[in-house]
């Protein structure tokens, strides 16, 4: 029969495998998701062991997937020896301001088409959102963009409308 001891000297201390293996696999993936920046954002990440940044780059360079594999698993492992939190809260606030502007985005595109749709009155809706607008040029681009319905021609004043709106927007106080 074999030994039971429930004593608390033998109790066990510590993850278990299968959590050990989750955290690593998380690392990793935080590690993969590291080979998907761009030099730029890279450099916005506090990464602070230089084999870490040389693995990275290196796995952007790899292009065979099983190379590539055996990469994104070193960096793993690399990923053992620092701190994930920093990591992974650049890496959240870089999707956070990613996820504003393309909101910001698709409101600007919203107000575009409300502004189409309504014709010139459509300058007003503008106007009551940033009322120091250029009222003439909002209805010149307007009447433009009817022009263009007529003739069959590109939507060009439409998108210049929209690079309008994007400037309005940027040059806002209250816009960060």
């Amino acid at each position: 029969m074999p030994d039971y001891d429930d004593s608390p000297e033998q109790e066990f201390e510590g993850p278990s495998k299968s959590a050990r293996k989750r955290q690593m696999t998380a690392l990793q993936d935080l590690g993969e998701s590291l080979t998907t920046l761009s030099e730029k954002q890279l450099a916005k990440v506090p990464i602070e062991d230089p084999r870490l940044l040389e693995a990275i780059r290196e796995a952007r360079r790899i292009r065979s997937n099983s190379a590539r594999k055996r990469q994104l698993q070193y960096v793993g492992k690399l990923m053992r020896s620092v701190d994930p939190e920093p990591i992974q809260a650049a890496l959240d606030a870089m999707r956070q301001v990613h996820h504003r502007q393309t909101e910001s985005f698709h409101e600007l595109e919203q107000l575009r088409e409300a502004v189409l749709v309504a014709g010139p009155a459509g300058a007003d809706l503008v106007l009551r959102r940033w009322p120091r607008a250029d009222r003439q040029q909002l209805r010149q681009l307007i009447l433009q963009h009817q022009r263009e319905l007529k003739a069959d021609k590109p939507p060009t004043a439409s998108r210049k409308l929209f690079r309008y709106l994007r400037q309005l927007l940027e040059s806002d106080p209250g816009h960060s």
